[in-house]
């Protein structure tokens, strides 16, 4: 198979990108880069390739997380802690704008190929450090999961039921907030690059970027000396904010962050009294009386099929979803208006279908043009590009190099 970017597409094109981590964080911003039109390629280790290469569903032998995590990615393998190697990365990273790795800090200083070395060779380059725990302090050589990261940033404390355990998440939730962390740091040091003529190294620990999603969870305990309970699905904003089981078996997600969205659900359900409760007025002290409007809401909705819910509630500007599955999201109107699901015809499994890129641009196309690649089918190909002749490349494969 010969792969191909279409570069008069991408919003990226011109970009090249060497990505050099595994599992989730590093790849799925690599994977960012390339859905715009980067020019991505992936190295693993020649016996050892990325565990992601194994994670969840397959079919037929053939891994399905893979084909969207490398996507749009060339495969090469390097051995990067043998000498051969480390020639081959150094000249692979003197072409390329911008390495993301993820190995433990340290690791790239002892094969030689810290930013020293890749910035003599490239001053110009843009290396971006995923991990657990950063670059510097008393956990940085510890292993980095994002699990971890879902447990130390206050998410798991915050996540469950009132008299439940902390939650996590049943997927890479820090893993994939720290993608676009990483995109966009990248992308910022890209910027300075125009100006300075010069790259850096970018420093993402997966345990921050969740950190900062989860609201003012910091400045509370500073203020106030209190934490956000578990409070199920419920919030402590506002209320109804809850899933509430449909007549049909369905279930549905209703939200009512602004005051007017809250009395319209009142008076739908049949409930306006509600209303002129003293404490209706404010969200924070509906979250207080949350059982009472439960009740309500719950009620009302459980006598309904979930269509007849989400009817009524549109026709009253109230907010609600249904909640779906994959094979709903793939049926749903609005995803098929904007575009969500991509289909790709995979060399392996034949038409394939995905999410696509996270958003679109006037000017620019944001496109899949090929899926995950084979372990290392495209060594020889980058290889040649780089100027190393097929006896050379010969020999490092003799040598496990590559």
């Amino acid at each position: 198979m010969t792969v191909s970017r279409d570069p008069a597409r991408g919003a990226l094109a011109g970009l090249k990108v060497v990505d050099a981590s595994t599992l989730f964080a590093g790849p799925l911003a690599a994977m960012h880069l390339g859905d715009m039109g980067a020019d991505v390629v992936k190295v693993e280790h020649p016996r050892k390739p990325d565990p992601s290469r194994g994670h969840g569903a397959a079919k037929d032998g053939v891994n399905l997380w893979w084909k969207t995590l490398g996507r749009n990615k060339r495969a090469v393998t390097v051995d990067l802690g043998s000498d051969g190697g480390r020639e081959v990365f150094l000249r692979l990273a003197a072409t390329a704008d911008v390495v993301i790795e993820n190995f433990r800090p340290g690791t790239l200083e002892r094969w030689g190929l810290g930013y020293d070395e890749l910035s003599a060779a490239n001053p110009g380059l843009v290396l971006a450090r995923v991990s657990g725990f950063g670059q510097v302090g008393p956990y940085r050589t510890r292993p980095g999961f994002g699990t971890l990261a879902e447990a130390m940033s206050g998410f798991a404390a915050m996540t469950g039921e009132p008299d439940g355990p902390p939650t996590l998440p049943p997927f890479g939730l820090a893993d994939g907030i720290a993608s676009l962390a990483t995109a966009y740091a990248i992308m910022t040091a890209l910027h300075t690059r125009q100006a300075t003529g010069r790259g850096q190294v970018v420093d993402v620990s997966i345990i921050e970027p969740i950190l900062a999603m989860l609201g003012p969870q910091i400045t509370r305990w500073d203020q106030t000396r209190t934490v956000q309970p578990r409070t199920g699905n419920r919030s402590t904003n506002n209320a109804p904010r809850n899933t509430y089981r449909t007549g049909d078996g369905q279930w549905v997600a209703v939200s009512s962050s602004a005051q007017s969205i809250a009395e319209r659900i009142m008076r739908l359900v049949g409930r306006p009294d509600l209303i002129d409760e003293p404490w209706f007025a404010h969200g924070h002290l509906r979250a207080q009386h949350a059982v009472v409007i439960d009740e309500a809401v719950g009620a009302w909705i459980a006598r309904r099929t979930r269509d007849e819910v989400v009817a009524a509630f549109e026709e009253a500007q109230a907010a609600v979803a249904p909640i779906y599955d994959a094979h709903d999201i793939v049926e749903d109107p609005q995803f098929q208006a904007l575009g969500t699901i991509h289909e790709i015809e995979d060399p392996e499994l034949g038409p394939m279908r995905m999410q696509g890129p996270l958003f679109r641009l006037s000017g620019n196309v944001g496109v899949i043009s090929f899926t995950g690649r084979p372990h290392g089918a495209d060594t020889d190909a980058v290889l040649g590009e780089l100027g190393f002749t097929p006896d050379q490349v010969a020999a490092f494969r003799e040598d496990g190099a590559v």
